[in-house]
Order: structure tokens, then sequence, then C-alpha cells
């Protein structure tokens, strides 16, 4: 049950009829494995602690740098030094004690990786580094687990919705096999921080409609952001039989 002041917490949204309250008992309910607390990881953290995700399982290892504040909006410049994990950890209690906050503090094996998605509900992915974008695909296809999975760089932006409970959607390696573009990181090309957080929010608002059950998700659709020129667009994605990954789900 929803207590007197979740109601009141989060009657604007309780107030759309296609979350309504059983929506936001979903979400009470709910658990997400957050991987990356940068750029995009930030606006996607505030906004599902601040809608009401039960637990939020976040994972990163690295520490704020003066540089990470442009863009990094869950940290301030009291956070330079610290682990992003705990920096992060205490903004959203301040946010919103009621979300349970699960750290994943040290680096992830295969083994740990699954054992930390299998844990979770749904996962969602705003690293910048391919192995680990690929490690976390494998593990979400092996456990049957949604995932949100966003990328920007430069002035460019994409988002799409990996879901292995439906048949026809394809996978992250699928999509991009064994490399792309996205191995650059904003440290090498730049980004600008309003792009992360358009992104980031996109994976925010992919993710409540999958945890509370509306809307029609982004699965085998690529959402292409152009910053330079304000515009979306939309590919279709197909899943790929051969794929290495999850071309397995056939037989």
């Amino acid at each position: 049950m929803l207590s007197d002041e979740e109601l009141l917490r989060y009657s604007r949204q309780i107030l759309l009829r296609q979350v309504d309250i059983e929506g936001q008992l979903r979400l009470k309910c709910s658990r997400v494995l957050l991987v990356g607390l940068g750029g995009l990881g930030s606006p996607v953290a505030l906004y599902l602690a601040a809608a009401g995700v039960g637990e939020l399982h976040l994972a990163d290892f690295d520490r704020v740098d003066l540089t990470n504040l442009q863009r990094q909006i869950i940290h301030d410049s009291a956070s330079v030094g610290l682990h992003k994990i705990d920096s992060a950890i205490a903004r959203l209690e301040r946010l919103n004690p009621q979300v349970k906050l699960v750290a994943h503090r040290a680096a992830m094996d295969a083994d740990s990786l699954g054992a930390a998605v299998a844990a979770v509900d749904l996962v969602i992915d705003c690293t910048d580094n391919f192995a680990v974008r690929e490690a976390v695909n494998a593990a979400c296809v092996a456990a049957c687990r949604p995932l949100v999975s966003g990328a920007a760089i430069r002035l460019e932006g994409q988002l799409s919705v990996f879901d292995p409970r439906v048949d026809s959607s394809p996978c992250y390696h699928c999509l991009y096999g064994h490399g792309s573009e996205a191995e650059l990181t904003c440290s090498e090309a730049g980004v600008l921080g309003p792009l992360v957080g358009l992104v980031g929010s996109l994976q925010a608002l992919e993710a409540l409609k999958l945890l509370a059950g509306f809307g029609e998700p982004l699965v085998g659709r690529l959402l292409l952001v152009d910053a330079l020129s304000t515009r979306f667009r939309e590919l279709k994605v197909r899943r790929d039989p051969a794929c290495a990954v999850c071309g397995h789900r056939d037989g």
C-alpha cells in the first residue's frame, strides 16, 4: 500500500490515468540497476528516485573530477574527489529518503555482474565504455532483463530499449556488433551538458514506462538525437537471428 505521504509526494503522476495507484505501486515494488553515475546516469538516478522507484542499485567506480561538473548534475563542487557513488547516494537520500539505495562499489566480473542483473527488474546502461556495454547486454540477455541503453557524444545522442522478454527484440550486440564510434569518450570528443541531460531523461522515461506498464517502449527502434539542429530521427532495428549473444533464444 501507499502511505499518505507517498500519495502526496507522487500525486502529480498518480493523477495520470496511465500511472494511477496501480502504476505507482509497481514503481514502489521495482528494483533497477543503474550502471554509470555520470552525465547520463545523473538525470536517470534523480528522476527515478523522485518518481518513487523502490530500489536503485547503483554501480560506478570513478571519483568526481572538476571536469565532470559541466554535465554530471547529481554531483557538485563539494563532491570533487569523492567516489561518484558516495556523492550520488548523498544527493538521492536528500531527494527521496524512501528509496532504498544499494551500492556496487567494486568492479564486477561476469559472475558478479550476472548476479547484480538477476537481482533487479530492469537495467539502465549509462556508461561510455563499449566493453562494459557488451558485458551488461550479455548479462541482461542471460537473465532475461530489459535494458535501457543511451549514449551521447559531441552533439549527437541515441537511445533504445532491448527487451529479451519480447521475441522480436534485438539486443545491443545485434545493433552494434563488435564496436562503433561510441567507443570514443567525452574526454576525447567533447559533449554538451544539456544533450546528456536530454538522453538521460529519455532513458528515465523509458524505464518508468516499462516498470509501471504503460505506453510504447522503444523496443526495436533506435532514436537518434541531433542537438545541433534539434531534430529527432527514428530507425527500425531488427533482431539478428545469428547474433552471438541473443541468437540462442531461437534454439
